[in-house]
């Protein structure tokens, strides 16, 4: 049976060769046109080529999103574009307009069309479907429970693509006009402004409902689906999908590395202990900016599933430190500075060839020799003589501890 995909997203080209390098089989990105997520940075044609390249010289796919619902005023170039991305050597588009998976099909037939959740398939009979009419892959929705996704892969004729970490949308698979009608921004063009986690004066008729000091929002908490993995391997999913392409590259490898590590240990070992979990449970808490839950695996979410109070993500400075090289036989590490650190605390160091090591810093140099009492200026190179293995690439975070032992 043909290893699970570890599908990740790239809001850009850091981005991508980030994820690629801590253990993506393959990332998801979107282009400067027909693409969701405006607001990520996204790729011209020339970003995508090269990110390609990358990928492949890692033995890596990259997958395109070309999921907006288009008007008619939105389609002209379609056909050239995807025949570009076929040329540049693309593996998959990602769409969710039959309009736009048929001209792919016609134009640009070496590219993979991957249905996207946003057409809400929540049953083999819909993705059978989809391979009836020539689609290679489908992302089902995010509402079904575990138990639907085993009944519905035990019968699909085509291969499924999973979430299993991320942010999760309000509105059932993404069909949300809240954004459209408060900012004028169309959710499915690409303009979502998250209306969802504002924060509302709530009323029956005339009577308000809400605390004016915690006023009510209608977002839910991130998924984390950890614990199924072994269950959605064993149902012989094709590729499991973490969301985030507007999030940082250090919440990108965070993720990245533990679940490839997961997967792997799942694959070597079967199913994993308690104690296991809890320490992979650990690993991804050193990147989430907003609580988790486990969305619909286990049924319909449980009110500790939803934000109430909290309207969106917080800000992490656990990331201090990027490694730009390392010398082994001085212990020498040239830094980039990413959040305020003194010498001589306790940090953590992952890699994509390194495992969570926990050290203690000593003195810090700046590029002239010179000790520091502190590094706080983002961007600023740096040196330290480190007493534990480190790589190019690695990451550097503070130890701050985050309590997963209670998982909704």
């Amino acid at each position: 049976m043909k290893k699970i995909e570890l599908l990740a997203p790239a809001g850009d080209l850091e981005r991508l060769k980030i994820a690629v390098l801590y253990g993506a089989d393959a990332v998801y990105l979107g282009g400067k046109q027909f693409s969701l997520r405006s607001r990520a940075s996204n790729f011209d044609l020339a970003d995508i080529a090269e990110g390609v390249k990358f990928a492949q010289a890692h033995g890596a796919h990259v997958h395109v999103t070309v999921n907006m619902l288009p008007h008619e005023e939105d389609m002209e170039g379609l056909k050239e574009y995807l025949m570009e991305l076929e040329r540049i050597g693309v593996t998959a588009i990602i769409a969710a307009s039959p309009t736009i998976m048929m001209c792919a099909k016609q134009y640009a037939p070496k590219l993979e069309v991957h249905v996207s959740t946003q057409h809400s398939s929540t049953n083999a009979s819909a993705a059978n479907y989809w391979k009836s009419k020539g689609m290679d892959r489908v992302v089902l929705a995010r509402e079904l429970t575990l138990k639907e996704i085993q009944e519905t892969a035990k019968h699909a004729q085509v291969p499924l693509e999973v979430f299993i970490h991320g942010g999760m949308c309000i509105s059932y698979s993404g069909r949300c006009v809240l954004s459209n009608n408060m900012t004028g921004r169309d959710a499915n063009r690409g303009g979502c402004a998250q209306s969802c986690r504002w924060k509302y004066r709530l009323y029956e008729k005339e009577r308000p409902l809400h605390d004016e000091q915690d006023l009510f929002s209608m977002s839910s908490k991130d998924l984390m689906a950890a614990r199924f993995i072994p269950d959605l391997i064993q149902a012989g999913i094709a590729s499991l999908k973490i969301e985030g392409r507007m999030k940082s590259a250090y919440y990108i490898a965070t993720l990245i590395k533990t679940y490839r590590l997961l997967i792997d240990e799942v694959y070597e070992k079967g199913n994993l202990s308690e104690e296991r979990l809890l320490w992979y449970y650990q690993e991804l808490a050193k990147a989430e900016n907003r609580p988790t839950a486990i969305g619909f695996y286990e049924g319909q979410p449980l009110p500790q599933a939803q934000l109430y109070g909290v309207n969106g993500a917080g800000v992490t400075q656990e990331f201090i430190a990027y490694v730009l090289a390392y010398d082994a036989d001085t212990q020498i590490a040239t830094l980039e500075v990413r959040n305020n650190f003194k010498p001589f605390i306790e940090a953590e160091v992952f890699g994509p060839h390194i495992t969570t090591t926990r050290f203690t810093f000593a003195e810090l140099y700046d590029k002239d020799g010179k000790a520091m009492e502190v590094a706080k200026t983002p961007m600023q190179i740096i040196t330290a003589k480190v007493p534990c293995v480190m790589e190019k690439d690695a990451m550097i975070r503070k130890v701050m501890k985050k309590d997963r032992s209670a998982i909704y």
